[in-house]
This record gives structure tokens, sequence and C-alpha cells, in this order.
């Protein structure tokens, strides 16, 4: 290798890699414009005369238009139309039957069925489709997404090391070992991999990912990452005992044949007990809100909201069953699909001086009422913090009162064009699901994935004849589409590419990589091996992991070949390594989960320096005894 001799702008290079680290870790501004900022100082480097090498000013946004951002942008787009028709909902509803609801069970479930499925899809399209489901998951069972979205993404990059097409490296390696062999004597030509060559590998760093946050996950991941959504979007319990002092949980209970309770009426039982049926199941069949002259039927199945300590009473009383969790009703009182409201009556409606009962509120507008706030005081049917319950159903209503209501965001929506109410809470989801689509969504999401496996098209291409489809198709609107699109992620990668290729194009990379291997010469080929990793996973945290193999890979087979090791372990050495990208939100799927999860670069640090040390050392011993 020639030498390569440190240059001005080599050093202007390296001078914008170390404001980037800094902006990056000192979170002075956020990462999608610190990225932006790196991208235009480059641009106005670029018009000086002593480094007008460091980028072409006229190519300086192609990365917006790079294979890697639209694919993002089209697999998003993919991802909302799948959850538009609500198949997401029921693939988390599966998830959940399965492995539970507490975070030891959900992760290795969710992130090994990403991990598997990132070995044949590129891990940002496994990733970017299942973060709907984790948002599901996250809302169902009330645990954080920062605390599932890291061990999802990080397994989905994980699983890119276990076939030959998991990965742009990996689907390059074969490509850049017949290169070298071109310059390579007959004796040391080296064996191309076959698909499943690193399977044992690649498995082995999936498991190690799922135990790792499995066993240390309480410690590393963030407590509560970007949660910021209102009433819609936190615990029923929590948001009522906040804001009104309200002690409520929904608890399913089961009615067995031959209860005493059979033809009592739901508001016999509600007044007896100052609790709320706001769901029913019986014959296979679920009411949501029914009236209060609904007749109990066993066996059958009640959705009660109420003090749980009032609830447990009763049915010891009656001899009900208290189920664990919510079963049969867990798809109809998620937060993304029901939860509290706050209506208030404005001074010309028609419902001043009439009661609940009078109104058959419940009947008439599907919804539950908890609650009236009034002159700094709330009455309520359930038991409060300073107050006896109040008969509320029989209070009449007043100007300006504000209605506490639990209540599906369907029939909230509905509400919105009653002029007798006006609708406080706007935190709510109001879009319309389409299950009637599923059809198309599943149709175009299969010829994009078949595209992606059997025909030589660009990924990009590829993923947008998907999301074309769900657009034509009516899955989604444009809008919608627009909408769905994570444009900081966009912004994050797209303001990076320029700077990789300005590490690459000057010769920066090679100056970095020629200083290493110095201070490894001489070192056993153990060593050598693990240095050659290590270079991998540092380059490929400030430039692409393409560009990254291709730089290394000849370095790292003429390293072996001196050394006496195996010039095909050594590539294989990279292109492996450059899938340890934990530390710092560079990779395209770090970048994804960045903002639904409201994680830091400070995150990244803490939890992914020990995945990308464990990744080493997993790697390198299996890599050694496989081969």
């Amino acid at each position: 290798m020639d030498t390569v001799v440190l240059n001005i702008e080599m050093i202007a290079v390296l001078c914008l890699l170390g404001f980037t680290i800094f902006l990056f870790i000192s979170e002075v501004v956020r990462v999608d414009l610190a990225a932006i900022l790196v991208m235009v100082l480059l641009g106005a480097l670029s018009y000086i005369p002593a480094l007008s090498g460091l980028a072409d000013v006229n190519h300086l946004f192609d990365g917006f238009a790079s294979n890697a951002v639209i694919s993002i942008i089209a697999v998003m787009i993919i991802g909302a139309g799948l959850d538009k028709t609500g198949l997401m909902n029921t693939v988390a509803a599966r998830i959940l039957k399965f492995g539970g609801s507490t975070e030891k069970r959900i992760i290795p479930v969710v992130s090994g069925t990403v991990g598997f499925i990132s070995s044949f899809l590129q891990n940002v399209g496994a990733a970017a489709l299942f973060l709907p489901v984790v948002s599901r998951i996250s809302a169902r069972t009330e645990i954080p997404m920062s605390r599932l979205l890291m061990p999802m993404g990080f397994c989905a990059i994980l699983g890119g090391t276990m076939t030959m097409v998991g990965s742009s490296p990996l689907i390059l390696l074969n490509d850049l070992i017949i290169t070298s062999n071109s310059k390579l004597p007959d004796e040391l030509k080296m064996e191309t991999f076959s698909l499943f060559s690193v399977t044992p590998i690649g498995l082995a760093l999936v498991v190690t990912g799922i135990l790792y946050f499995v066993f240390l996950g309480r410690w590393v991941l963030p407590g509560s990452g970007g949660r910021t959504s209102g009433s819609a979007g936190q615990s029923m319990k929590d948001y009522l005992k906040r804001i009104y002092g309200l002690k409520a949980d929904i608890v399913e209970v089961v009615v067995p044949e031959g209860s005493i309770l059979m033809g009592e009426t739901l508001g016999d039982l509600m007044d007896a007990h100052h609790i709320y049926v706001i769901g029913t199941y019986h014959n296979a069949k679920r009411w949501v809100g029914p009236t209060l002259d609904t007749k109990i039927t066993p066996p059958c199945r009640l959705a009660i909201l109420g003090r749980k300590k009032v609830i447990q009473e009763m049915c010891e009383d009656y001899g009900l069953e208290v189920k664990p969790r919510l079963d049969v009703f867990a798809e109809e009182f998620v937060p993304t699909k029901a939860g509290v409201a706050e209506v208030v009556i404005p001074p010309n409606s028609s419902v001043i001086g009439k009661t609940a009962r009078e109104m058959q509120f419940r009947k008439v507008y599907g919804m539950a009422l908890l609650a009236i706030y009034r002159s700094e005081e709330t009455y309520s049917h359930v038991e409060t913090d300073d107050h006896q319950p109040s008969r509320i159903g029989v209070m009449e209503l007043h100007a300006g009162d504000t209605l506490v209501v639990q209540t599906q965001w369907e029939a909230l929506t509905r509400l919105k064009s009653d002029k007798n109410f006006v609708i406080v809470t706007s935190d709510y989801p109001q879009e319309e699901l389409r299950p009637k689509k599923v059809g198309w969504a599943v149709f175009f999401f299969s010829i994009a994935l078949a595209l992606i496996l059997f025909s030589p098209l660009r990924l990009s291409l590829c993923l947008l004849v998907g999301a074309v489809g769900m657009i034509l198709s009516r899955v989604l609107s444009i809008d919608e589409a627009y909408k769905s699109v994570g444009w900081n992620t966009v912004f994050l990668l797209a303001g990076l590419i320029p700077l990789g290729h300005a590490v690459q194009s000057t010769g920066t990379a090679e100056w970095i990589a020629q200083g290493v291997l110095a201070i490894l010469d001489g070192w056993p080929i153990w060593a050598l091996q693990v240095g050659i990793a290590i270079l991998a996973t540092i380059f490929t945290l400030i430039m692409s992991n393409v560009g990254a193999t291709v730089l290394l890979v000849p370095l790292a087979v003429s390293i072996a070949i001196a050394s006496g090791g195996d010039p095909a372990i050594f590539a294989m050495t990279v292109a492996i390594s450059t899938s340890n990208s934990f530390l710092i939100p560079t990779h395209q799927v770090n970048a994804l989960i960045m903002g639904p999860a409201g994680y830091r670069v400070a995150d990244f640090v803490k939890t992914g320096g020990i995945m990308t040390i464990l990744f080493l050392i997993v790697s390198m011993v299996m890599m050694n005894l496989i081969f």
C-alpha cells in the first residue's frame, strides 16, 4: 500500500469529524440539525481554493436522493399503510398473547422476530415495519417505547449478519473477494461464501443481543423516553388520579353460569357498588358502552371501571372471577383506541338542566360519564381522595361543566360535530382504520418483498413500488404518506452522507487505516484480526458501511497474506464488523428509532457501548470456531 501523506484537506475533514462528534455527544443542538450544519459547513469550506477537494458542491445534496434515504422513506410509507389497515394491531395482539405483557417476555419475541426478518430483508426495513407494532405494544402494556425500541433496533442490525443477503457489506463481500482473487496467485485465491455461511455467527450475535437486554436491560435501557402524549397516550389510571384524584382501574371479570347476578341490570350493579360496567362479552360478541338497562346473562364477561379493591370485594360476594389482565377486552380499551377525554358544556347547549340519565348519555353518545368537574369540585360515581361517591347520573348539567368521560376515540370524533359539547381533549388518535384495504396492503408489501429478494432492481426502487401501490390503492392518501415519513431521520442521514464521502474521497480514511495498521505491525494473527474488526467498527461510525467495506477488505486481505492468516476470514471480519454500529445514531436503524423513542446520543453511548464490546467478543470467537 502506498504511503498516504496528511494534507490540509484531510486536516479539515478530521476537524469536521471531531466537530460532528462533539455536537452529537454534547447535544448543543438536535442531532438532525447537527447533521445539516455539518453538511452546510462542508459545502462552504469547499469554496476555499485550498479545500476545493472536500466536496463537489454540485452534488452536495445528493444524499437526499441516495438509495438509503429513499429506501427509508418508502419503507416508512409501507409500514404506515400496513398499520392503517389495522394489521399491525393484530400482530401486536398476537405477540402479547404469546409473549405476555412484561418487558422480559416481550423483548425476546419482538427482537427475535425482527432479527429473523432482517436476515432476508434490509435491517432498516425490518425495523421500520415493526415500529408501529412496538408502538401498539407500548400503548397496551404501558411499557415506554424507549424500553422496547432499542432492543428491537439493535437486533434488526444484528439480524443482518445471519445471511449473505442480510446487509449491504455481506452482499458486497463475494464481489470484493472475486476482485481480490484476480490479483492473487492460484494458491492464495479465496473461496466465496454461500448464503448461510455466516448463519452461526449471526445467530450467536442475535441471541447475545436478546440476552443482553433481557438480563441487563433493567440497568442499561433509558427509563422513559419520548412519551409526551396527553390523556390518550398514558395510563388511564394515572391520568384520572393525577388530574381529578379519581382512583380507577379497568378490570375484566368472569360471571360464571348460574351466577346470582342473572337478570340483574348493569345500572343496578353500578349503583350498588359505585363502579362502571363499560363493556360486556356474551356468546362471543362484545359490546362497548352497554346501556344501563342491559341485563346480565351468564356465562359472560364484564369490563368494569372502578377501584380495584372495591371490584375484588364485589367479586368475592358474588363468586365472580377477576382476570389478572384484560383478555377479551384487551383490544377495545388500549390507549390507541380508547381512553379518558374531557368535554365542556357551552352556555348555549341544549343539555343544560338535563341529567345524564334523562339524556341516555351512554346509549346516545357511547361514552361512560366518570366525573363532573364544577367550580373546582369533582363529583364522581367512583371514590375520590376527598369526597364520597356522588350519583352524577342524576345531577343536572350546568353551563361550564367539564364532563370527564371514558370513550372510544371513534365516538369522541363523532361528537365533534355536536354543538352541545366542546371537546377539550385534542391529543387523541383521530385516524380512521381501513380494514377493508388489508388485502391491497399485503399485496403491495408482498410485491416489494419479492422484488427485493428475487429481482436485480435497486432496493429503493423495489420499496417505492410497494409505497406507490399503497397510495394508488387508497390504503393511504398522499397526505397521509407524507405525514408518515420521519423527516428528522431523513435529514440526519442525508446530512451525514456528504461527510462520509469526504472521509473517503480525500484519502482521510486510508490515512487513518494506514496509521492503525502501522501500530498493528508485528502483532500475532488473532490480534491483527481483532484490530481489523475494531478499525471496521470505527469506520462504520463515521462513513457508510458499504464505503468502509470497500476500503478495508483489500487492506485486510493484504495484511492476512503478509502475516500468514486466512485472507477470506479477514475479509469476512470486515464485512461482519461493519454491522457493529451501536455507539451513535449514524446507522440508519438507530436514526429511525431515535425520534419515536426520544433517545439521546448519551443513551446510545451507554447502551451501545456494552453491545459493541459484546459484538466484538462474540463475532471473533464464533469466526474462529466456525472457520
